[in-house]
């Protein structure tokens, strides 16, 4: 039997995670309480259940009911009972505004949002910290999120937790906060100061061009794709799970997009981890 735990934090996916394995042909249960899982283990292998995929999703309610969890989980492992565990994952800032766009209440009562989501994330260290799978819905798209659980529970594939993010920025407009590694492309020529490039942006094939046209950009991107390919397994030894390459120009709209864009199509292929690529500033005015 294949037996997926599904959790992580609220608001990260969990249950849309959940449809998208019921529609792949697992039979979920959801919230269930923590001293109801013994009993629903023991019904669904009987031996005469003709079930062989299944999908708990457990929420945080509270730490107590979370510590009763944890403790079934080690009860069901003893046992011989072979588990995955799914946690769902996302960034404090997105959480944030997810749940500000939902008006939903945190589970977790706090002062603030924020004092909830620290909370929740103190409860779940220890299930993340078993997790199989971790996957990051911080700026994953729902197409993108199915074929990810695709790859890992229809195409047994092999996974690695690591979900990388090229990000192409404007530094006028800041560095993302979540950057994990910055690059700097003002060392090229800027497309700006061009009146027939002006007001296109690097997914414009002729910026595009423009800038690949200098050895310099080539230059640069064989070399930052050795450093990332050399850095990944590293960082996946380390047990790291999102890593966010950030790319940045003055206004975020030509250098960096096009940068961002040549390196995306350069490590699509190269590897099991998860990419993802966006600008952010590309539709901002100069």
């Amino acid at each position: 039997m294949k037996f997926v735990v599904v959790t992580g934090m609220s608001g990260a996916g969990k249950r849309t995670a959940m449809k998208m394995l019921e529609d792949t042909g697992f039979y979920c249960v959801d919230n269930l309480p923590a001293a109801l899982i013994s009993t629903f283990v023991e019904l669904i292998t009987l031996p005469k259940s003709d079930i062989n995929k299944v999908a708990l999703g457990l929420d945080v309610r509270s730490d107590k009911s979370f510590r009763e969890i944890n403790q079934t989980l080690a009860s069901m492992k003893s046992s011989g009972l072979e588990y995955e565990i799914l946690f769902m994952d996302a960034s404090d800032e997105v959480l944030i505004k997810r749940y500000k766009e939902s008006r939903r209440v945190h589970p977790i009562e706090g002062s603030s949002t924020e004092e909830s989501i620290e909370k929740e994330r103190q409860i779940l260290q220890e299930i993340r910290r078993q997790a199989d799978y971790i996957i990051d819905t911080s700026n994953l798209l729902t197409r993108e999120l199915k074929e990810e659980l695709d790859r890992i529970f229809v195409k047994n594939e092999a996974y690695n937790s690591l979900m990388i993010q090229i990000l192409s920025f404007g530094f006028k407009h800041g560095i993302p906060l979540d950057a994990d590694l910055v690059f700097d492309v003002r060392f090229l020529p800027n497309p700006f100061y061009i009146e027939d490039l002006k007001y296109k942006t690097g997914n414009d094939k002729e910026v595009s061009d423009y800038v690949m046209s200098f050895p310099e950009a080539e230059g640069f991107l064989d070399k930052l794709t050795d450093m990332i390919q050399f850095l990944i397994p590293n960082y996946i030894k380390e047990g790291k799970y999102r890593l966010v390459v950030c790319i940045g120009c003055t206004g975020g709209r030509h250098r960096s997009v096009t940068l961002a864009n040549a390196l995306f199509d350069r490590m699509k292929n190269m590897g099991d981890y998860g990419l993802t690529l966006m600008h952010r500033d590309m539709d901002r005015s100069n």
